[in-house]
């Protein structure tokens, strides 16, 4: 599949797409309120990366915190945010990379090695978050993570794919350029 694609030139532009789809799903993460909400509704307590933010009974008043009065929490924010900042490098990276045919498996590995030290930084943020959050800050109801965390574990989880793949190709030079004889 992975020589197919490559030689193909509509689909080259799978792995540059997939990391463009990591790259949104990071910035919903990034500016996304539900990554922690309590259970009953109307929310009583919601949070993000950046504030933690509470309400009392039914009043339409939230009383908001910084989280980055923690230390945790702007850890946590410097690990992801640094990320995806490599992230988005990786994506220029391999839009360059499949664009240019000479210079195409010259540095592919080294973006799949800096897609892995990307989601190693957002998986980090993701660990500490939730440990440290439940640990310092206290709810009344029962927690839960919500939509914007997803889509931070999904950013990382393509990160890991797409690092497998990009490091991988280079094994199948030959064969996508066309440099040895096919065996039938």
């Amino acid at each position: 599949m992975a020589i197919c694609t490559l030689a193909c030139w509509r689909c080259r532009w799978l792995l540059p797409l997939l990391l463009g789809l990591a790259i949104i799903s990071g910035i919903i993460a990034l500016s996304g309120w539900g990554w922690l909400e309590s259970e009953l509704k109307p929310y009583q307590h919601q949070a993000s990366l950046w504030q933690s933010c509470t309400r009392q009974d039914d009043s339409l008043n939230w009383n908001c915190n910084s989280l980055m009065e923690y230390s945790w929490g702007r850890a946590a924010a410097a690990t992801y945010l640094v990320g995806f900042v490599i992230l988005v490098i990786c994506f220029a990276l391999a839009v360059i990379a499949f664009s240019v045919d000479i210079l195409r498996f010259n540095f592919v590995r080294g973006i799949g090695g800096l897609l892995f030290v990307a989601a190693i930084f957002q998986i980090i943020c993701l660990v500490i978050y939730p440990v440290k959050f439940t640990e310092d800050i206290e709810m009344k109801n029962m927690n839960m993570f919500s939509w914007a965390y997803g889509f931070g574990w999904a950013s990382a989880i393509i990160l890991i794919g797409c690092g497998f793949f990009f490091c991988c190709l280079p094994n199948w030079e030959d064969e996508v350029l066309g440099n040895i004889k096919p065996a039938y």
